[in-house]
C-alpha cells in the first residue's frame, strides 16, 4: 500500500471489534515511536503497552470519547471497546512545545503503523490521568500525555468535503459510522 492511502485510511476509530491484535504488534508500536524524531534528540518519553485484560478493562472508564457528540453516540458500547492501549508518558510538568510536538510524532507514528495492518485507533487527551498513572504505577518524574487506544475497527470513517464557514465537526450516521469534513487542498495550501 502506498503511504500517502495509508495516511488516507488512518482515520480515528472509537468502535472496534473485540478481536485480539496479532502478538507483538504493541510492542512494535511502541518502538517505533521510541525511534522517531524528538527535539534534540532528547528522547524524553516513555511508554506503557496495556494488553492484559485486567489492565485493558481497567482502563475503560478512564478515557472519555468524541467530545463533538452526545455521549450516547460517540461513547464505545461495551462490545466496541478498544482491546489494547499505548500510553505515552512525559517528562513530570514538561508542557514545553516540544515536548508536545514529540508526544504528536510518537502518537502519529503509532497509528500509521497500527492503519498499515488494519489496526485502528484513537488518540485520547482527554483521560484521567492521575488515576492511568495510578493504575500503571507510573513513576514521579513522569506524566501521562496521551493514551493511544486500540482495536481492529467495527465502524467507518469517511473523509467528505469540508466547507470554509460551516462547521468542520466530525458527525455519524444512523449507523454510527463517522463522516469527517476536511477542506481542500485550495483552501488549506498556499503555493508560492
Amino acid at each position: 500500500m502506498e503511504l500517502a492511502t495509508v495516511f488516507d485510511g488512518c482515520r480515528t476509530y472509537r468502535r472496534f471489534t473485540q478481536e485480539p491484535l496479532p502478538e507483538g504488534l504493541v510492542t512494535t508500536l511502541a518502538d517505533v515511536a521510541r525511534k522517531r524524531s524528538t527535539g534534540r534528540n532528547a528522547q524524553p518519553l516513555r511508554f506503557i503497552t496495556v494488553e492484559k485484560p485486567d489492565h485493558v478493562e481497567a482502563m475503560k472508564p478512564l478515557l472519555h470519547w468524541a467530545a463533538a457528540l452526545p455521549k450516547e453516540i460517540g461513547t464505545p458500547h461495551p462490545d466496541e471497546q478498544p482491546v489494547a492501549f499505548v500510553v505515552v508518558l512525559k517528562p513530570a510538568q514538561d508542557n514545553s512545545l516540544i515536548t508536545g510536538i514529540n508526544v504528536g510524532i510518537a502518537l502519529d507514528a503509532m497509528a500509521i503503523v497500527a492503519w498499515e495492518k488494519h489496526v485502528g485507533s484513537a488518540i485520547l487527551a482527554a483521560v484521567d490521568r492521575a488515576k492511568i498513572a495510578a493504575l500503571l504505577h507510573v513513576p514521579e518524574n513522569l506524566d501521562v500525555a496521551a493514551v493511544l487506544a486500540l482495536g481492529y475497527p467495527a465502524m467507518k470513517s469517511t473523509l467528505v468535503k469540508g466547507e470554509k464557514g460551516k462547521s468542520l465537526d466530525y458527525y455519524v450516521d444512523k449507523n454510527r459510522d463517522y463522516y469527517v469534513p476536511k477542506l481542500s487542498l485550495d483552501e488549506t495550501v498556499s503555493r508560492q
